[in-house]
């Protein structure tokens, strides 16, 4: 957050003016709104970037001559960087400068996104996805944590992250409908769009971003051990439950790969209690609706990460659409996450995150049983219609929701670690529900290729992803149970002027 300074040549770029926003004013300036723009474009490309890959893997496959195992890759090293390095990002931007490291992180996303267009390797290929992955994840904790400690908390933050989250949900959503328009034209254009996207906010940013007053960097020390246990628990989780399809889950080197993260994040959660500048702060857990955020948003997005992998396949795979039509297939739930950016934080101010958080999870959660009905001559109108407005509705509400709620009672100097915290939820919770839909759909189906033992397969992981939902929306109807329990119990003021006599005298 900015504070008071005199009047200089060059001022910062939250002005006088800015203030009252910062502070909660219902009018933000045009500077203050360029900010929020800038950091939401930046969140669009993060979200675009994890879903947009997806549909150009064939072409992408033909052209490379990359084998189905390297393929995967393509996709796994994004989530590797991206899911590894969140909390790693998050801690630094609350002790580097959440202004520098946002910039730094951008600057690499658009070169490596560069890079991802122009090569010929498929090894190249899969190295600039992961330097994305690792970009986002800086960007992504660095541009909450920016948000959080501009706008003050309640409705002027309410509305700007509702903004924000939207965005985000926005892109992962439009993400399938932008790579099926792209990758008609050629799949190299689903890397090499977001770069003038990426450098037009780079310059932006650099000139409305506001400086964070005095960073942690001279205040104490740096949690290195914390930082090499930490990290690399999460890169191993990430990479052994990706490569655990392949391996097989009972395999040797599975179970040697999960034990090795067991020890990891042992020790650092020991190292974490002893060191007096830790890289997590564990006794941020303690406060439940912290933890409870944390554990909702590993559910919605493993979820629905399980749930769009499923119909993918589903989609193209059985009924035979095409890239095109599929991502279209797709659009009214991003449509209905986009219409809703602007609305939502004062329909969080009126509500509140207590309540909207389980009927958002509700909705994408009927959503997902919805969909169990796929056959094999199915309609759009019949099963994915339906399906795709729940989640739209239910990404409307819950993910601005879960956000907030991450975020929330935090302190400022630990906002990017919340922030970090909430987005490590997201893809950790995306790779183990994926991986985990992985095989079940390849134990239901027996290696099968026909329409019955597809749809064997498909059934089975829909009823997991929706077990998974089922776990965030019982979650969420226990913090909603808790939140009315602790709201203050308002007691009418007697007129007792007015109260007879009698009355009084009994008291």
């Amino acid at each position: 957050m900015t504070t008071a300074r005199q009047s200089t040549p060059t001022p910062d770029p939250l002005t006088t003016s800015d203030a009252s926003s910062v502070h909660g004013g219902d009018r933000w300036s045009p500077r203050l709104w360029g900010t929020l723009v800038v950091l939401c474009a930046a969140l669009f490309l993060d979200a675009l970037d994890v879903s947009m890959v997806g549909v150009a893997l064939p072409s992408i496959g033909t052209d490379l001559h990359l084998s189905t195992s390297a393929l995967q890759w393509v996709v796994s090293g994004y989530v590797l960087g991206y899911g590894g390095l969140l909390l790693l990002g998050g801690r630094a931007a609350d002790l580097l400068g959440r202004r520098r490291v946002f910039l730094i992180a951008l600057a690499v996303f658009a070169a490596a996104s560069l890079l991802g267009g122009l090569v010929d390797n498929g090894g190249l290929l899969i190295a600039a996805r992961f330097l994305k992955g690792v970009s986002a994840a800086f960007t992504a904790p660095a541009g909450l944590s920016i948000i959080t400690t501009t706008f003050a908390e309640g409705p002027a933050r309410n509305r700007a992250l509702s903004i924000y989250t939207t965005c985000g949900a926005s892109g992962f959503s439009l993400g399938l409908v932008l790579s099926g328009l792209l990758t008609s034209a050629g799949w190299r254009w689903t890397f090499l769009m977001p770069v003038p996207v990426a450098l037009i906010a780079l310059v932006v940013a650099i000139r409305l971003l506001p400086r964070q007053a005095g960073p942690e960097r001279g205040s104490g020390g740096y949690d290195v051990a914390g930082a090499i246990t930490g990290t690399g628990a999460l890169l191993l989780l990430v990479f052994t439950v990706t490569e655990a399809q392949s391996a097989g889950w009972a395999s040797l080197r599975t179970i040697g790969s999960l034990a090795a993260v067991a020890v990891l994040a042992a020790a650092f959660l020991l190292i974490e209690q002893r060191t007096a500048h830790p890289l997590v702060r564990l006794g941020i857990f303690r406060n439940g609706g912290v933890s409870r955020a944390n554990i909702a948003a590993l559910s919605i997005f493993g979820s629905y990460a399980g749930f769009q992998f499923i119909a993918t396949l589903y989609l193209q795979r059985l009924l035979g659409w095409s890239a095109l039509e599929m991502a279209l297939g797709f659009l009214p739930a991003g449509a209905l996450v986009a219409l809703s950016a602007t609305r939502m934080g004062a329909i969080v101010d009126r509500f509140g995150t207590a309540r909207l958080l389980p009927i958002g999870v509700l909705a994408l959660t009927a959503g997902y049983g919805l969909f169990l009905r796929l056959d094999e001559h199915s309609s759009f109108v019949g099963l994915v219609l339906p399906s795709m407005v729940l989640l739209g509705i239910g990404f409307a509400l819950a993910f601005p929701s879960v956000n907030i709620a991450a975020t929330n009672g935090v302190a400022d100097e630990e906002q990017g670690l919340a922030s970090g915290l909430v987005n490590t939820a997201f893809q950790v919770g995306s790779a183990i529900v994926l991986a985990a839909a992985t095989a079940v759909i390849t134990a239901g189906s027996g290696g099968g290729e026909s329409p019955q033992a597809q749809l064997d397969g498909y059934r089975p992981a829909l009823l997991l992803i929706t077990g998974v939902a089922l776990i965030g929306l019982l979650v969420t109807l226990a913090g909603a149970v808790l939140d009315r329990r602790k709201a203050p119990v308002s007691v009418p003021d007697y007129d007792y002027p007015s109260v007879p006599a009698e009355v009084l005298a009994d008291r």
